[in-house]
């Protein structure tokens, strides 16, 4: 290794001060124009980026479907191509926009035009006295401050960033009666937002709603439930917006034979629920969508109705059977009554609403059991009848009335004093047999007649 000395450390320097004469002309360039890039940024940063940056390696035409991102000084931007940037809309003094304040300065409430097109409905609990409903949701208003332009247009609104809705004033609308609200997202959120040439704006949302739905079963099955889609005011009362429905068309149902499992959508329509709160805050602007639907039958009467009415038919045939095969009518009747029983306990688990009150399928299921108790009392009155009847220790009726020629005149007295007295006690048994035939004859007749009319006047009631 050779030792350093002053005369090599003096080369050295030489070296390196002849090499930096060599590259200044390189050197220098790239420092000056860095310099000037540093000169370019911290003067847009003073300047409250006024002006967008323009460095030489980005080319905005490129970039010209995007909106900038700097508002500018004279609050109009320069012209990149003939898309819509947020701040060609908003005023051109953007200190004098608040999108707290309703539109109207002259003092008279933002009216804010609403159409409701129901998709469909779905998922009708009513357990937790909630459905589902997907919508369309559009909602109008106009906004003088807004700025369209003067230059002829082919269409006469324009699409707008639905993102803008932040910087615009909008309705602070909520569904009163919902317990969630979804925005579709696939395959891109299903919203929008329109600015018509005559500075209105009108948003679309599609939404799938979970309402709730108080509901009153005491005409179940026959019950008609009326379940709304309520639009409120949060924070602004009538005296800063109104809603409204729209004129021509306020509320459609795309599929005007709407099928449901279990209802009928018999009416709708579009009505004004504003109301005044009790703390006295004012009146907050509402609409409510009314949807009148009327349970389907059908399945009811396939599975309640016609079911329990052949049990109490079936009932009935123990009067036709005779009063003397007691095991049989006995089985027939606890039978019967045991199937009904059965039919009511399950439907009242699995299909009827659970409430504390009577339903009009109660007094029907009530009745049939009484029908069938009734049978079953009707068996054990006959038997009562029959069971007193007095049987003869001797079989043959030969006996009973014959007597011995070979007897005495004392002996054939006592048989005869026998004979009458057995006699009146057979005319007696015989009253109640024939009783115990006419009552089983009267209930083929009575019991049937008497279903007939509890039917009539049942479907009277529930019908009209």
């Amino acid at each position: 290794m050779l030792p350093i000395t002053k005369k090599t450390l003096s080369s050295i320097s030489v070296d390196i001060l002849v090499s930096l004469l060599l590259l200044q002309p390189i050197l220098c360039p790239a420092a000056e124009q860095l310099n000037q890039r540093r000169k370019i940024l911290h003067k847009n940063q003073d300047q409250d980026h006024q002006q967008p940056l323009s460095l030489p390696q980005y080319n905005f035409s490129s970039y010209q479907q995007y909106p900038p991102l700097y508002p500018y000084s004279n609050g109009v931007s320069p012209t990149y191509g003939t898309f819509l940037r947020l701040y060609d809309v908003l005023p051109a003094n953007l200190n004098s926009y608040d999108k707290y304040k309703q539109p109207n300065n002259n003092g008279t409430p933002t009216d804010v035009h609403f159409h409701v097109t129901i998709l469909s409905i779905e998922n009708i609990n009513e357990e937790l006295m909630t459905y589902e409903a997907e919508i369309f949701l559009v909602q109008k208003w106009n906004d003088p401050r807004l700025r369209v332009g003067t230059q002829k247009k082919e269409k006469d609104y324009q699409v707008l960033d639905v993102n803008w809705m932040e910087d615009f004033w909008r309705p602070d609308c909520f569904f009163r009666n919902a317990k969630s609200v979804k925005l579709h997202d696939m395959t891109v959120p299903n919203h929008f937002l329109w600015l018509y040439n005559d500075k209105t704006l009108m948003y679309m949302a599609r939404l799938t709603l979970t309402l709730s739905c108080p509901m009153n079963f005491k005409k179940f099955p026959h019950d008609t439930q009326f379940c709304t889609m309520e639009m409120e005011s949060l924070s602004q009362t009538t005296k800063d917006q109104v809603f409204k429905w729209d004129d021509l068309k306020p509320l459609i149902i795309t599929d005007s034979n709407l099928e449901l499992p279990q209802f009928n959508i018999v009416k709708s329509s579009a009505e004004d629920c504003t109301l005044v709160y009790s703390s006295g805050y004012g009146y907050f602007t509402c609409l409510k969508v009314v949807l009148e639907m009327r349970r389907k039958l059908g399945y009811h009467i396939f599975h309640s109705y016609i079911p329990s009415a052949f049990i109490v038919a079936f009932s009935w045939i123990s009067f036709w059977i005779r009063p003397e095969a007691t095991a049989v009518r006995i089985t027939l009747c606890v039978a019967s009554l045991l199937m009904l029983a059965t039919q009511n306990v399950i439907q009242s688990l699995v299909i009827f609403p659970k409430v504390p009150f009577i339903k009009y399928i109660d007094v029907w299921m009530g009745f049939c059991t009484s029908f069938v108790i009734a049978a079953f009392l009707e068996f054990v009155l006959v038997h009562h009848f029959i069971g007193s009847r007095h049987q003869p220790e001797n079989n043959s009726f030969k006996d009973i009335y014959e007597l011995d020629t070979n007897a005495d005149s004392q002996s054939q007295i006592q048989q005869f004093a026998g004979s009458a007295d057995f006699a009146a006690s057979l005319r007696k048994s015989n009253r109640k047999q024939n009783m115990s035939i006419k009552l089983d004859k009267i209930s083929r007749f009575l019991f049937p007649i008497a279903f007939l009319i509890f039917n009539i006047v049942y479907w009277l009631i529930v019908l009209l």
